[in-house]
């Protein structure tokens, strides 16, 4: 699977850790509706993907996603794109519901759909002068991309209602207090840092990375007692796998494991 089929996105995979870049520099990586739809397209690809273990969502530039093109809409020239429906906003169920752990690397501005986004990630790293707001009501609109849905569940319902409806911007040691992102880098460390992260992950046992994503889906939708007896099944099942053999001697044998993924 090739970036090159895409307008305002980039993508590659290397060794099951697929990076997507949004790819609009000349407009910060403002969303239109052909980044929108491109994104949705790859993203359907990439969740029917087994050999997808990571996914990376970034920006390019100094520039994560700073929301929607305003100067597109203020214009009418948005108007000209293929219209969108309710189906075209899927993103973040996408990215929330995949297999495959999903790192939002937010290397710049992150507002309004751009924020929705890395919501619906696993994990969220920033670089220091990240700024981050909701900016829906400074536009006029409610919102879109699922933000209170994902939120919600992230910083609890006060939090994310204050994020919404008072929509002041906030920096990366802010968004790391509230829990909204895990690690804030130095702009200089800010790739070493997310690389670093990245590596720590791919180098995990795929099956027990890829039962502890279904793990917390499942804990969503279950009660105590039924995820209990879920996860107690997953449980049982990994140490009948090779790979978790090999962990455990790895660990006692003090070395790095050889993961087969099976």
């Amino acid at each position: 699977m090739s970036g090159d089929d895409y307008q305002t996105i980039l993508y590659d995979v290397v060794d099951g850790v697929a990076t997507l870049t949004m790819h609009r520099p000349e407009r910060r990586n403002t969303m239109s509706n052909e980044m929108l739809l491109e994104v949705g397209e790859l993203l359907r690809k990439v969740a029917a993907d087994p050999s997808v273990r990571l996914l990376v969502l970034t920006g390019t530039g100094s520039s994560f996603c700073p929301g929607a093109d305003i100067n597109a809409v203020a214009s009418g020239s948005s108007s000209r794109e293929r219209q969108l429906g309710p189906e075209d906003f899927q993103v973040p169920a996408i990215l929330h519901d995949m297999a495959a752990v999903t790192v939002a690397a937010i290397n710049g501005a992150c507002a309004g759909a751009g924020l929705g986004w890395a919501a619906a990630c696993d994990v969220r790293l920033a670089t220091r002068s990240a700024k981050f707001n909701s900016a829906f009501l400074d536009v006029g609109v409610a919102g879109d991309m699922s933000s209170p849905w994902s939120l919600s569940r992230l910083l609890g319902a006060a939090k994310a209602r204050e994020l919404f409806f008072i929509p002041d911007k906030f920096d990366a040691d802010e968004a790391r207090r509230i829990g909204f992102v895990a690690r804030v880098f130095d702009d200089d460390e800010f790739a070493a840092g997310v690389d670093a992260v990245v590596t720590r992950l791919a180098a995990s046992s795929p099956p027990a990375l890829r039962t502890m994503k279904q793990n917390f889906l499942d804990a969503e939708r279950l009660s105590l007692s039924e995820f209990a007896t879920v996860e107690a099944e997953r449980h049982m099942q990994l140490f009948t796998l090779a790979d978790t053999r090999e962990a455990f001697a790895a660990r006692a044998e003090k070395r790095a494991p050889r993961f087969t993924g099976h």
